[in-house]
């Protein structure tokens, strides 16, 4: 069997991201603007949601070998869309919990089998791309989508009623619905040959290289967080700065990601892929360096030194993402592929969970202190990449059509 609907995937996710990036900004402020629950509760029932879902790449991986991962992709986005019509109708702190809940571990099996579902597809397809492309493309459709989500949301955020609120949650449900069925409909790809296990997740255990590779890109994932999650407190608080000026620097990144990927990857594709992940720990490193030297009241060099490290830090997040994924599914079997990729996703579910705490308490202490750390981070796993070659198959490290 051959692979059909690449186009209606990708054109899927594009419409799948622009519905996360219409909710994404409002995931507290929504029921704290349409319910009377506290918002310290609020924050605790969303936090108790997302802790519900952290079994959920295990059995995602598992039935992803067995069944096929796009069906899981399909009924992962159901299951968001009818979270976000649910949104709309609860009024208490349960409510608020079921919900957040059920949209939460649709987000985690969508993560948990995407990735394979689009390595399957790449399997059976005539296209002559490299997996890094594939990969790329998937990463360039979410951060298109979530730009145009967020644009909107902002808009309609400015009305500030009831209905815009309610009108915004519908719209991110008609989104994935929209994007569940077109795949449901549209896209199939060749079920891989399942008899061998690999030993199952006891198996993985013992696939060190890989592990490796995920102990790191939890490093690289914190990173990838890091400017969204910072920027606007160390703008600020930390310089000083007007309120425009961290919006401005994360729109810009944006861009520049969307624009840099696809011919970044392309250029990355002659080097190994580990040496292409070392470099993006290098360029990530700079650009903790770059902001860790910043002081307050210096606006004539601190804006051309915001420009160039936002540069440093969208070029290493293009190449990261696809690079970093291709290199993970070929040091996945390709009968525990589900599994592996599955557990792969752990590292981004770490690094969300340390995030928040990492840069608040380094910035009680020191404003620059977060920046400093996480450069030395950085230089240290981008050495640990260079000896990963030393135990990684060289077919991994190289990008293959």
């Amino acid at each position: 069997m051959r692979s059909r609907g690449s186009v209606v995937l990708l054109s899927a996710l594009v419409v799948d991201s622009v519905g996360t990036g219409l909710f994404q900004p409002l995931s507290v402020l929504f029921f704290a603007k349409l319910t009377s629950v506290p918002l310290a509760l609020i924050g605790v029932l969303l936090s108790l949601a997302t802790a519900v879902t952290l079994p959920v790449p295990l059995l995602a991986g598992r039935l992803a070998d067995r069944t096929g991962p796009l069906t899981l992709v399909v009924g992962a986005q159901l299951a968001q869309g009818a979270g976000f019509l649910l949104f709309t109708v609860v009024t208490g702190p349960v409510g608020i919990f079921l919900v957040s809940a059920l949209v939460a571990v649709g987000v985690r099996f969508f993560w948990s089998c995407v990735f394979t579902a689009v390595a399957d597809l790449a399997d059976g397809s005539d296209a002559r791309r490299t997996k890094d492309e594939w990969f790329g493309w998937v990463a360039t459709t979410r951060t298109a989508g979530l730009g145009v989500g967020g644009l909107i949301t902002a808009a309609v955020v400015g009305i500030d009623t009831p209905a815009a609120y309610r009108t915004l949650a519908v719209g991110s449900a008609v989104c994935f619905l929209g994007a569940g069925a077109a795949i449901a409909a549209r896209v199939r790809a060749p079920r891989r040959v399942t008899a061998d296990d690999h030993g199952g997740y006891r198996g993985l255990l013992g696939a060190r290289p890989f592990l490796a590779l995920t102990g790191l890109n939890t490093v690289f994932a914190l990173s990838s967080m890091m400017l969204a999650l910072g920027l606007p407190v160390f703008a600020t608080v930390g310089l000083g700065g007007p309120a425009w000026l961290a919006p401005v620097v994360l729109v810009g990144n944006t861009v520049f990601i969307t624009l840099l990927r696809a011919p970044a990857v392309r250029l990355a594709a002659p080097f190994r892929r580990t040496r292409v992940l070392t470099a993006a720990a290098g360029m990530w490193a700079a650009w903790c360096g770059l902001f860790a030297l910043l002081v307050p009241g210096q606006p004539g060099w601190v804006l051309p030194v915001l420009l160039v490290a936002t540069v440093l830090f969208s070029a290493a997040e293009a190449v990261h993402a696809p690079v970093s994924t291709a290199l993970a599914e070929e040091l996945s079997p390709t009968g525990a592929r589900g599994r592996y990729l599955a557990v792969y996703q752990y590292s981004f579910t770490v690094a969300g969970l340390v995030a928040p705490a990492f840069f608040t308490s380094l910035f009680e202490v020191r404003y620059w202190l977060p920046w400093l750390v996480l450069a030395v981070v950085n230089a240290l796993a981008g050495l640990a990449v260079r000896l990963l070659e030393l135990v990684a198959h060289p077919s991994a490290a190289v990008a293959t059509t």
